[in-house]
């Protein structure tokens, strides 16, 4: 049975990435989001503060006895960040997206081999190469291709919106090694930052969480070790396909956990706003809605997180969470639109001030969480599928 109460190292841990939130990124925010640049002091502040975090909370869930919860963790912290800007909470340096497939797919020689980079003293990222141009959340349509020459692979392909894609040290690559067979050609692999063959194109400007990098990748007749292929878990002709959705059902709760952060600091900017700044001519009468509007969104919030709290905590538990996973995304997406609409209009008769620029910045942030990790539609067509099993759903 599922267990909503935190536990002490799980309420520290919150509380600790709350702090660093506060004090390294919402200072930053605006004129990181202003001129798309971020500090590189940013990121080496970040990497120690996280490192003496992890360190801490390992600390005390041993103390507890706790078993390992890393994507109840990872779920906390999410949230926690987005609140301070989610556009840097995506800079972080370490493994990022390219950890569930190696984690998920990769023997415990590959997880040694990859993952080892990032124990080191200096700054490296991970990325996740999924999405091509025209095929979105269609991952059966990939075009990108891997053929096998002696002991190597030769991959090319066009991938797009990747995060930290010209930073990261490991972007796992998904290509199709046949495509005739349509999904079960697809496989996951391991390509090196910096590999002949592999450009980055532009870098994408974005309306929201602009401080965060998002590129173009174009892999021409790039060539890879053959054991950069992740195939250490599941043999089957299908693994590389399930390797992806099961990626994609650990990080839509975590896509969800950053909505829900933005839409919480929405919500308290708008009450502070109500309480501090609101104009004197407003009528008892539209104080009133004002008051019960932000009432039923607080309530919302609510709901989205335990979403998302219940999707991160099946995955921990290694029980099959795409529906709940899907459900977690679709909501938190759509409420941190409404959230972030509702703070734009309430706030409006305002003067312009530090709080409105935040609001408009979120505003502009939150129209992408209706897209990226699957679009609303596809989460309602991966909820219908795993909700009526036997209905040929296409």
């Amino acid at each position: 049975m599922i267990n909503m109460t935190l536990s002490k190292a799980q309420e520290a841990f919150r509380d600790y990435v709350h702090q660093v939130a506060l004090e390294e990124m919402r200072p930053i925010s605006l004129e990181c989001d202003r001129t798309e640049q971020i500090p590189k002091s940013f990121f080496w502040n970040m990497q120690k503060r996280f490192r003496a975090g992890a360190a801490a909370q390992a600390r005390m869930q041993a103390q507890e006895g706790e078993a390992q919860q890393e994507n109840v963790f990872s779920m906390l912290s999410q949230e926690e960040l987005a609140w301070g800007d989610a556009g840097l909470s995506t800079a972080i340096p370490g493994p990022g997206l390219a950890a569930p497939p190696i984690l998920s797919q990769g023997s415990p020689e590959q997880q040694a081999k990859f993952l080892s980079i990032y124990a080191d003293d200096r700054l490296h990222w991970g990325a996740l190469a999924l999405t091509e141009p025209g095929i979105g959340s269609d991952v059966a349509g990939m075009s990108t291709t891997a053929v096998l020459d002696g002991d190597e692979w030769i991959i090319n392909g066009h991938k797009h919106y990747i995060t930290n894609g010209a930073r990261a040290d490991l972007i796992i690559t998904f290509a199709t090694v046949d495509k005739s067979r349509g999904r079960e050609g697809i496989r996951p692999f391991v390509v090196p930052g910096g590999t002949p063959g592999l450009i980055v194109g532009r870098i994408e400007e974005k309306m929201g969480l602009r401080a965060s990098q998002t590129a173009e990748l174009i892999f021409e007749n790039c060539r890879i070790p053959k054991d950069h292929l992740l195939a250490g878990r599941e043999r089957s002709t299908k693994a590389g396909f399930k390797a992806a959705m099961g990626t994609l059902d650990a990080t839509r709760p975590m896509v969800g956990a950053i909505a829900l952060g933005i839409a919480r600091a929405a919500y308290e900017a708008t009450c502070q706003w109500v309480s501090e700044e609101l104009p004197i001519g407003f009528s008892a009468y539209k104080r009133r809605a004002i008051d019960e509007e932000l009432e039923e969104l607080r309530q919302e919030l609510e709901m989205a997180r335990f979403l998302v709290w219940r999707a991160a905590w099946m995955a921990d538990q290694r029980i099959p969470n795409s529906k709940e996973a899907s459900m977690s995304k679709a909501y938190a997406g759509g409420l941190i639109m409404k959230i972030t609409a509702a703070a734009v209009r309430i706030t409006a008769p305002g003067e312009h001030s530090e709080t409105k620029q935040f609001i408009q910045k979120w505003f502009r942030d939150a129209k992408v969480f209706d897209i990226f990790e699957g679009t609303a539609q596809i989460q309602r067509l991966v909820i219908a599928r795993r909700m009526f099993p036997k209905v040929n759903i296409p």
